[in-house]
């Protein structure tokens, strides 16, 4: 099934290029257009960079969520049931996909980083460690698209159940610190788990922003989240095989 998935790309390739290319755009509009960074003690780019390292493993779920879509208003699933496969095969399959897609986006966004003044003060380790996290939280938020994906069950429904995955990215620190906000917006950006995540990271990679203390509920937020939708996806998955 991820080889399936993976095939996809050669038919499509304008599709994962528009996905890898759309986060270095927001990372240069930000960069140099936007700016500023309300409270931001340091750097700008140094404390921009994790936080859309992290947002865009918040963002492009659309794809996914579309090639799931697709599957079920083709009949693709129909021939798929009479497999001998778990029912959770086709989703895991292009799970794989998906995560081997974002690790190239994250390196890609890494090296744009790194081209516009953007360094790691960190231990290879750490550093290591801070790409875990940020694919950790790429996964579970994967599995939110895919039972999105399930639930709208069209794909011209995809459009509009993605929209409630938007607030995660928007609501968070990615671009200001949330006690630039007012008291009760900073208080929901702060308990967003992709905050915690560009927390956790920025502390790792040494740059402004980062908190000791926040690797744990960057952990914790996506297994969290993992339970819940995982088990929801695969069990609407089987249920749409019956």
């Amino acid at each position: 099934m991820t080889r399936r998935e993976l095939a996809h790309w050669a038919r499509q390739p304008v599709q994962v290029a528009v996905g890898l290319v759309f986060p270095v755009m927001l990372l240069l509009m930000f960069g140099y257009l936007v700016g500023g960074g309300r409270g931001v003690e340091g750097d700008y780019v140094d404390y921009l960079v994790p936080g859309m390292l992290a947002l865009t493993m918040a963002f492009g779920l659309e794809g996914t969520m579309l090639a799931v879509t697709q599957d079920l208003d083709k009949g693709v699933i129909d021939r798929f049931r009479s497999m001998p496969m778990a029912n959770g095969a086709v989703l895991v399959g292009r799970s794989a996909a998906d995560m081997l897609q974002s690790a190239v986006g994250l390196a890609l966004l890494t090296g744009v980083g790194y081209a516009i003044g953007w360094r790691a003060d960190s231990t290879p380790g750490a550093f290591l460690a801070a790409m875990g996290l940020l694919l950790l939280f790429r996964f579970a938020m994967l599995w939110i698209g895919i039972h999105l994906a399930m639930v709208a069950g069209k794909p011209e429904m995809v459009q509009a159940v993605q929209i409630l995955v938007w607030p995660v990215g928007f609501l968070s620190n990615a671009f200001a610190v949330p006690d630039s906000m007012p008291g009760w917006l900073g208080t929901v950006v702060a308990w967003n788990p992709m905050s915690q995540t560009a927390t956790a990271v920025r502390d790792l990679f040494g740059g402004p922003g980062g908190e000791p203390g926040h690797i744990g509920a960057a952990v914790l937020w996506p297994l969290a989240l993992l339970a819940v939708f995982f088990p929801l996806a695969v069990r609407r998955f089987a249920r749409l095989s019956r």
